[in-house]
């Protein structure tokens, strides 16, 4: 894929990418199924989880957070070929 993806182009692959997420990390698409894409910004994609509420709360999640963000770029590569870096919001 270009790497001028626009984020209607990775909302339309975005199931693609979830697809994948599946078959190689269960725990990661279970965290990221529902995010919403708010913005891509150059190489920076921002997620929105106001709706799952899955990250919100008092607890330290950052090392699962990690590996789940690590899981969940190594697809968005695989399936698009582009490298992105993940904000959540």
């Amino acid at each position: 894929m270009d790497a001028q993806l626009s984020l209607a182009d990775l909302r339309n692959s975005w199931n693609d990418v979830l697809d994948h997420l599946e078959r190689h990390d269960r725990i990661a698409w279970i965290a990221y199924f529902d995010a919403r894409l708010a913005e891509l910004d150059g190489h920076k994609l921002s997620l929105d989880f106001s709706d799952a509420r899955k990250f919100s709360g008092g607890h330290e999640y950052s090392p699962t957070r990690e590996k789940l963000e690590n899981s969940l770029i190594a697809s968005i590569k695989a399936v698009l070929n582009i490298d992105l870096t993940i904000i959540e919001i």
